[in-house]
């Protein structure tokens, strides 16, 4: 097939790509440096071909608390990159269907993280603005495919980890900034400070289980939204130790910071939809992930 990918430079797109054109998909990559999706037009040079798919990746944002301190650049270049996308899907890809990505942020933290309650709600408030972002994006889906007759698919993930993550100097998502500071206090003996008190739960999903997810998914469902999670989650502590048995590290050494941003106090997506669609699906181990992410990570030149 011949297939389309914004976003392509990231940690999920890089691994997508690399996955679909092992699969002998003809695949275009686009980055922000080759395709700036912010320019109404900018998709235009890539009309000429016909695509099967359209993987929609590309989103401006950063882990940590960077959604605090641009809440309305969020907004303006988030709504400019969707908007400019799905009107080019609509105008000029009719033909393929559009696979994109939801966030987890969306949800009401104090409703069940199920399908059905995405759009219902108050996303919390430190990830208001990119959460309404990505409402607006599986909105625009609805009434595309409504009016038009298009056909998509998006899929809310957890939190992504594995080999492979960002090399340039944006904030790490929590389990990477905990695997780098751990792997420095081991190393050159520094302090470990953790955000928060440390009893603030996270939900991982390692990014070759989260593409063979997508992958199957897509096969076998269209004009649906599906949470891609592990459907358990584990304090930061436990990661810590987690972290700390794998690279030798005293997890009583390490301190927490409560007056630090945390984000939400839970998040666990419900993944009963995504049981029934692939019953079947044996995610690897967290043991083995944090091994891999971390040998990784230990030879990366991120520490």
């Amino acid at each position: 097939m011949k297939i389309l990918v914004t976003g392509a430079t990231g940690f999920m797109g890089t691994a997508l790509c690399i996955r679909l054109e092992q699969a002998g998909h003809a695949v275009e990559r686009l980055g922000s440096k080759k395709c700036d999706l912010t320019k109404q037009n900018a998709l235009q040079a890539f009309s000429a071909t016909k695509y099967d798919q359209i993987f929609h990746l590309a989103a401006w944002t950063q882990a940590g608390d960077f959604c605090l301190r641009h809440p309305g650049e969020q907004w303006i270049i988030n709504q400019q990159i969707n908007t400019n996308v799905l009107t080019w899907w609509q105008a000029d890809q009719p033909q393929a269907k559009l696979v994109c990505m939801g966030t987890s942020c969306s949800y009401d933290p104090d409703l069940p993280l199920v399908e059905e309650n995405y759009m219902t709600g108050t996303p919390i408030d430190s990830l208001f603005t990119y959460a309404q972002t990505k409402r607006m994006l599986y909105a625009g889906l609805l009434a595309l495919s409504k009016q038009y007759g298009l056909r998509y698919l998006c899929l809310i993930p957890s939190t992504l980890y594995g080999p492979g993550y960002h090399t340039d100097a944006r904030q790490m998502h929590f389990i990477f900034d905990l695997i780098r500071k751990i792997l420095r206090g081991k190393k050159f003996g520094e302090p470990v400070t953790l955000w928060g008190d440390g009893y603030q739960k996270r939900e991982l999903v390692f990014v070759d289980d989260f593409i063979d997810l997508t992958f199957r998914v897509n096969d076998k469902t269209e004009n649906d939204l599906v949470n891609i999670g592990a459907g358990e989650e584990f304090t930061i502590r436990q990661f810590a130790e987690s972290i700390c048995a794998c690279v030798g590290y005293d997890p009583a050494l390490i301190q927490y910071d409560t007056s630090r941003y945390v984000g939400a106090k839970s998040k666990c997506l419900d993944t009963h939809k995504l049981k029934t669609i692939v019953p079947d699906f044996k995610p690897i181990p967290l043991r083995e992930g944090l091994k891999q992410t971390i040998d990784w990570f230990a030879n990366s030149g991120l520490v």
